[in-house]
């Protein structure tokens, strides 16, 4: 039924860009979509998170480098990625909320892979 496909992953030298994509499908109404990364054998951390209003949250880590952005039309999110470091490399997924409530359904994308060579 719902589906958050993600594309534009890859491998990149240190300093270069990527820009990730996230298509929700089968939703119908999204709050608060962002982008989370884990590292293999780490807990799952925050990227960014964009609001339906546009409000936008960083981890400090990310703040400057990277922007997050939003189409409501197409429930998709991306994420900007430039000035990028070896301490990026991890599995980006995104994340869809459909509402405030503690009942309302999370998804999450499948992931995709980004690795920033030294």
């Amino acid at each position: 039924q719902v589906q958050l496909v993600e594309s534009g992953g890859g491998l990149v030298q240190a300093g270069g860009s990527l820009r990730l994509s996230c298509e929700a499908s089968g939703i119908i109404f999204s709050t608060t979509m962002g982008w989370y990364r884990q590292i293999l054998g780490q807990q799952r951390e925050l990227v960014a998170t964009i609001t339906r209003s546009g409000r936008t949250t960083y981890a400090e880590s990310a703040q400057g480098r990277f922007t997050v952005s939003r189409d409501n039309a197409k429930n998709a999110v991306y994420l900007q990625m430039d000035s990028l470091k070896p301490e990026d490399t991890a599995v980006y997924y995104c994340r869809v909320e459909t509402g405030v409530a503690v009942e309302s359904p999370v998804y999450w994308g499948q992931g995709t892979q980004v690795t920033v060579s030294s």
